[in-house]
């Protein structure tokens, strides 16, 4: 796998493949949650490369996804490792609560992870969960509307 230098013009990305798209991939860019939803960005590669993201919409992301450079090629997508809190306990209860204050949540069997935040860490400990701080790629359950993240009832 050959990636481009620093100071290296990429182009645009007009489009997002799927993990196993079979393009040669020329670099990769590493988004944290927030950063894996967008439309149209100036993104640079770990290499330091630019590209421009100009997509038709709004898009999030999967993990393994890749922009398609108009020239062919593409730019593998890494998920950063972010700031989260691994929550133990009563979970369909701490899920509730979760919720209730609109934080996306990511649901495992025997635990949930939310972004690192102070307050909600201190209300999870108050609901008497078990509350572990860690760095790891965030990706929280979709929505009841569709893949993914929902951007309102409506898309």
């Amino acid at each position: 796998m050959h990636f481009l230098a620093h100071g290296d013009e990429l182009g645009v990305a007009v489009a997002v493949l799927p993990r196993g798209h079979g393009r040669k991939v020329v670099g990769r860019v590493v988004l944290d949650y927030d950063a894996r939803c967008l439309r149209r960005k100036r993104l640079a590669t770990e290499g330091g490369a630019a590209f421009l993201v100009d997509l038709p919409q709004t898009v999030s992301l999967d993990p393994g996804a890749a922009f398609a450079l108009a020239d062919g090629n593409a730019i593998e997508v890494a998920e950063a490792h972010e700031p989260v809190l691994r929550i133990e306990g009563d979970l369909p209860r701490l899920a509730w609560h979760i919720g209730n204050r609109h934080c996306p949540c990511e649901m495992a069997e025997d635990h949930l992870t939310i972004r690192a935040d102070p307050v909600l860490e201190d209300m999870l400990l108050k609901l008497g969960a078990k509350v572990t701080k860690g760095y790891a790629p965030f990706r929280p359950e979709g929505g009841a509307y569709g893949h993914g993240r929902t951007f309102g009832h409506a898309h």
